[in-house]
C-alpha cells in the first residue's frame, strides 16, 4: 500500500523541540527549534499581510542568508508559495518576474534595493530583512507555534521557480508540498542522509537545484544546512571544513571552478562524503575525486519534475542511470525510439546522429505545470507525453547518457548534431579549461559550429588535435573558435550559451576560423566577416 504523502509543513513542524544545530551561515548558528520557531513567526506575519483574495505567493529576492530557508518553511506552514526571484535580472525583466507570479509581498535585503528603485511594482509590499522595521514587524509573532496553522495539504503550492529564459521569458514551474517532500525523502533514501549530516548550500536558492536537491533532503532527514551567501570557489574547501559539511550539490561549471583553485597537499583532508549535481562531466568528476577524495554523482531530473533518472550502483561511467519504465529516447520528428548507442573500444560514441534524441516520459509523471502559461504546458505535454527538452542516448543495457538541451542541437549540412557531444570531445584538448559549443547561422542554410574555449589555444596544435579524435564526425569540427580568459556563466554557474549565440562571431574576444576547404585556423578579420562565408548574426 502506498504510504501517505507528506507535506513540507509537517517536516518543519517535526523540528520543533529539536535543539541540535540546524543552520550555519558565517558566524551565525540557529538550532532546528529556532528555525521552526522563526518559520512560524514569519508564517503568521505573512498570513496577516496578504490582502484578502490575493494569491498566497511571496517573492524572495535574497542571497543565501538564513532568511531564505526561514521563508521557505514559513510559506509551507502558511500554505503559501515562494517565488524565487533571480537577482541577476534587471529592469523590466525583473519586474515581469515579480508581477507574473502575482507576489503581493516581496522579501528582500538592503543590498538588492537598488535593483528595485525604478521598477513599477503596484501593490507589492517590500519586507527588507536586515532592517529594524522588519524586526519590529516580526516581534509580535515571536511566540507563534508551528501547529497554529491550518493543516497544509500535499497539493498546496510551495515553489514557483523560474526555468531558463534562453528561448523567451522564464517560465515559473509549479512545485507542490507533496512533490518537494517526496523529492527530499527520495534523496535521503538514495544517499543515506543521516540527521548528523551537514548539507552545504552554495548554489543560489532561487534555483530549483539548491532547494530540491540540497535543502529538502536535509529537512526530510533532520540534517543541518550550511549556507554560503554566494558561491565562491576559493572559499569552498574552507567552508566545508569549517561547517563539517558532508554533502553538497552543484550545477554548471561550479566543480570546474573549484578544480581551478590552487592544489594543496591536504585537499583530501575534508569531511565531504559526496556531491550531487549536473554538468560536471566525467573528466572533471574524476579529477575531483582524485584531488578531494569525494565522489560526484551526476543525476538528472527535469526542472519541472516530469522525468527523473536515478543513479544506482553499477551505473557505467558517464551514464546518469538506467531508464525507468516509461522513459524513452525518441526522434522528435518521427516520434520513433532511437536505436541504442554504439561505442568503440575506448567508450566513444560512434552513432550519435542516430542514437541521440529527446528524453520523453510516456508514463505517469509528476509535472505540475507552469504558472499562468498554458502554451508552455502544452509544449511539454505533447501527445499526452512529457517531453523534457533534453537530449539523451541509451546504451544496449538501458543506461542513459545526457547529451545536452534540445536548444543546443545544431543542424549542419542537413545533419543533426548535439552540442554536448562535441563539447565532450573538445574537452580533451589539453589547453581547454572550459568549452562551450553552439550554433551560429550558416550564410546559406542551417548552422555552423562555433566553440568558445577558456584557456590556452594554439591554432596549429588545435587543428592537429581535431584530426586525432576518432569520434569527431566530419560535420563536428568547429568552424569558429572564440578564445576567452573565463567562460561567461549565468547566476547558477551554467555556461551563458544564449549570450554566446547572440554575440556570434562579432565579439570583443579573438576569434579563429577555418574557411571552406581550409585545414588551418587563422584569425578572423573584418574582411572575413564581410565575406559570404561568414554570418554576422
Amino acid at each position: 500500500m502506498e504510504s501517505r504523502r507528506r507535506t513540507v509543513a509537517e517536516l518543519v513542524q517535526a523540528r520543533w523541540g529539536d535543539h541540535r544545530p540546524g543552520l550555519w551561515c558565517g558566524q551565525q548558528m540557529l538550532t532546528h527549534h529556532e528555525l521552526a520557531s522563526g518559520a512560524a513567526a514569519r508564517a503568521a506575519l505573512l498570513t496577516d499581510l496578504l490582502p484578502p483574495g490575493a494569491e498566497p505567493h511571496v517573492g524572495v529576492l535574497l542571497d543565501n542568508t538564513p532568511e531564505y530557508p526561514l521563508w521557505l518553511s514559513a510559506a509551507a506552514l502558511a500554505g503559501a508559495a515562494v517565488a524565487g526571484i533571480n537577482p541577476t535580472r534587471r529592469g523590466p525583466e525583473l519586474a515581469r518576474d515579480i508581477l507574473h507570479t502575482e507576489c503581493r509581498i516581496l522579501v528582500t535585503e538592503r543590498t538588492h534595493l537598488p535593483l528595485l528603485a525604478d521598477l513599477q511594482l503596484p501593490d507589492v509590499r517590500l519586507l527588507v530583512t536586515d532592517t529594524q522595521s522588519y524586526d519590529d514587524l516580526l516581534a509580535p509573532y515571536a511566540d507563534t507555534h508551528p501547529s497554529a496553522f491550518s493543516q497544509a495539504t500535499p497539493d498546496d503550492r510551495i515553489l514557483l521557480y523560474f526555468t531558463s529564459g534562453s528561448t523567451g521569458a522564464p517560465k515559473a514551474a509549479i512545485c507542490t508540498q507533496g512533490r518537494l517532500a517526496a523529492a527530499g525523502r527520495s534523496l535521503v533514501d538514495s544517499f543515506g542522509v543521516l540527521p548528523d549530516d551537514v548539507h552545504y548550500i552554495c548554489m543560489p536558492m532561487f534555483h530549483g537545484n539548491a532547494v530540491i536537491a540540497d535543502w529538502a533532503p536535509a529537512l526530510a532527514a533532520g540534517a543541518g544546512v550550511a549556507l554560503r551567501r554566494r558561491f565562491s570557489a576559493s572559499g569552498f574547501l574552507a567552508d566545508v571544513r569549517a561547517y563539517g559539511a558532508t554533502y553538497f550539490t552543484y550545477v554548471g561549471r561550479a566543480v570546474q571552478y573549484v578544480l581551478a583553485t590552487e592544489e594543496r597537499a591536504d585537499d583530501r583532508d575534508n569531511p565531504l562524503r559526496m556531491g550531487f549535481g549536473t554538468e560536471a562531466g566525467a573528466v572533471d568528476a574524476a579529477a575531483f575525486e582524485r584531488r578531494f577524495g569525494v565522489r560526484l554523482v551526476e543525476g538528472y531530473g527535469s526542472s519541472e519534475g516530469g522525468a527523473a533518472v536515478q543513479w544506482s550502483p553499477g551505473t557505467p561511467a558517464g551514464a546518469v542511470g538506467r531508464a525507468a519504465p516509461g522513459l524513452a529516447v525518441l526522434d522528435a520528428e518521427t516520434r520513433a525510439e532511437c536505436p541504442p548507442a554504439a561505442f568503440d573500444s575506448a567508450g566513444r560514441l560512434l552513432n550519435g546522429a542516430e542514437a541521440i534524441g529527446e528524453l520523453v516520459n510516456r508514463g505517469a509523471n509528476p509535472f505540475e505545470g507552469y504558472w499562468r502559461n498554458p502554451e508552455a504546458d502544452a509544449e511539454r505535454r505533447r501527445s499526452g507525453w512529457y517531453w523534457t527538452g533534453d537530449l539523451f542516448y541509451r546504451d544496449p543495457d538501458g543506461y542513459l547518457y545526457f547529451a545536452g538541451r534540445t536548444d543546443d542541437r545544431l543542424r549542419v549540412d542537413s545533419e543533426n548534431l548535439a552540442a554536448a557531444m562535441i563539447e565532450n570531445i573538445l574537452a580533451r584538448y589539453e589547453g581547454a579549461d572550459a568549452v562551450a559549443v553552439y550554433a551560429v547561422p550558416d550564410p546559406v542554410t542551417g548552422d555552423q559550429v562555433m566553440a568558445t574555449i577558456a584557456g590556452r589555444f594554439d591554432p596549429l596544435d588545435f587543428a592537429e588535435f581535431l584530426l586525432a579524435q576518432p569520434d569527431l564526425g566530419t560535420k563536428m569540427a568547429p568552424r569558429f573558435v572564440r578564445v576567452v580568459e573565463r567562460m561567461p556563466v549565468t547566476a547558477t554557474n551554467k555556461i551563458h550559451r544564449a549570450g554566446l549565440r547572440r554575440e556570434g562571431v562579432v565579439c570583443a574576444d579573438p576569434v579563429w576560423w577555418r574557411g571552406p576547404g581550409e585545414a588551418a585556423y587563422r584569425r578572423l578579420t573584418p574582411e572575413d566577416v564581410d565575406s559570404r562565408d561568414v554570418s554576422r548574426k
